[in-house]
């Protein structure tokens, strides 16, 4: 995007704010926030393009309170002033008639503060015009599969009580798998916000060495405990399900979390489990839904013990409890797990005989308040013998609870590295960062079929 487009688009929005906040009554309160980018889209099948194109995308959310009452607005984010404005206006319109007609929420929550932010990230992606033969050149004999989705991300944010934020990242992810002609896969992301072909040509070449274990026999197993190595893209599920009824106060407070147990200190994880949000890579922006800022850095769980849910300012006027900038729906934004002490090199000789995992997927509570996880593995997964790859294996459901395979008992160790693992979601809209993980090694994981 260019500089002249990014600064209209951000002139835009201050006019629609201060304009708003010219309208407003003196009992009302309202909020607008944006969701705006500028992505190019570039899907793969058997190393050919198959669609490509340029998506230029905005809207905002307008929510207005008054009485406490709330509603609100979804309406295009043109960078138009004279369009944008004439929807932003008919909204507020619409939503005085409305508001008056609904009940009275005894949590809502109001702006109160005066915080003001401003952050512009510049990456170096590839240029529209070199994006297909960069990443074509390194799998032109593969069976490649994926989707690149490269831009500029805006968020913004302004509210009746003055405050303002503006974020801008550019960042970009490769989200691809190399297919067998036996529908085996390997899976692979690649993410940043410069693009660096020596690291995507790694990844690559990283995948190619799978393909050629996956062209083994695959190995059947039954059901039972296994000695585990999780690679980093499965870690990264395993603790998205966090933001999934576990580590928000609220669930915590109505008793549907997974971590309840550990919120009572009647159990922990392992010293060895630390876990955080870290806002220091700017690729999330820190303000809130309504505009609060949380902490560059929050630990949530350290050495095995909960210090912190994520709690957001409803979450906080309800149960009377402290609030730490948390999103409306208290979900992780930028987790970060913290490394340990097992080397690349030392993996497989520490797992022994065991499954590789490489993925997951399907994940699901199977018990909740036990903390207990199902889901399956996903290609290219591996027995191992005697710390050496022998066969890839027929997927495999397990059932297994957080509190064993993070537990003091079963976690052996975590490795002494990190991999960025990006949310490559785009319904609606690009998705936001990713989670910063190692893999780990357990002791007893429990498969069930």
């Amino acid at each position: 995007m260019k500089i002249t487009e990014l600064s209209t688009l951000e002139t835009t929005f201050d006019k629609l704010l201060e304009s708003l906040l010219q309208k407003k009554a003196e009992t009302e309160h309202f909020t607008i926030r944006l969701n705006s980018e500028r992505s190019q889209f570039t899907r793969f099948n058997g190393a050919k393009v198959r669609q490509t194109g340029v998506v230029a995308d905005g809207s905002i959310k307008l929510t207005l309170m008054e009485n406490q009452r709330s509603s609100f607005r979804h309406f295009p984010f043109t960078g138009n002033w004279e369009i944008d404005w004439q929807i932003a206006y008919t909204s507020l319109e619409e939503l005085r008639d409305e508001i008056t007609l609904l009940p009275s929420d005894p949590y809502l929550v109001l702006p109160t503060g005066n915080n003001h932010s401003r952050e512009v990230n510049t990456g170096k992606l590839l240029t529209p015009e070199t994006v297909v033969n960069k990443i074509l050149e390194s799998v032109a004999d593969l069976d490649f599969t994926g989707m690149y989705a490269g831009g500029v991300i805006i968020r913004g944010y302004g509210d009746s009580n003055g405050q303002k934020h503006w974020f801008v990242t550019d960042s970009f992810n490769l989200d691809y798998s190399l297919f067998m002609a036996s529908g085996q896969a390997v899976k692979g992301t690649f993410a940043g916000s410069e693009w660096d072909e020596y690291a995507c040509i790694a990844k690559i070449n990283e995948g190619k060495e799978q393909l050629v274990l996956l062209s083994r026999q695959p190995k059947e197993l039954p059901r039972g405990k296994y000695k585990t190595y999780f690679a980093p893209a499965a870690v990264a599920e395993l603790l998205g399900m966090l933001s999934w009824g576990a580590i928000s106060e609220a669930d915590i407070q109505q008793g549907n979390s997974a971590l309840v147990a550990l919120s009572r200190q009647e159990k922990q994880l392992s010293p060895k489990f630390t876990l955080k949000e870290n806002f220091k890579s700017g690729l999330v922006p820190r303000f809130n839904d309504l505009g609060e800022m949380v902490a560059p850095e929050l630990t949530l769980i350290e050495k095995g013990v909960l210090l912190n849910s994520l709690v957001n300012s409803r979450t906080a006027k309800e149960y009377k409890k402290p609030a730490n900038g948390a999103n409306s729906s208290e979900t992780l934004r930028s987790p970060e797990i913290g490394t340990g002490n097992l080397a690349f090199e030392e993996i497989l000789s520490s797992l022994d005989t065991g499954l590789y995992v490489s993925n997951l997927h399907y994940l699901n509570w199977s018990d909740r308040q036990t903390g207990r996880i199902t889901g399956m593995t996903r290609y290219a997964c591996f027995w191992v013998e005697n710390g050496e790859i022998v066969a890839p294996i027929e997927n495999l459901r397990f059932d297994e609870s957080l509190y064993r395979f993070w537990g003091e008992e079963n976690l052996v160790d975590l490795t002494n590295f990190q991999e960025f693992i990006p949310e490559v979601g785009t319904y609606e809209s690009r998705q936001l960062g990713g989670s910063l993980v190692p893999g780990i090694l357990v002791q007893d994981f429990t498969y069930t079929l």
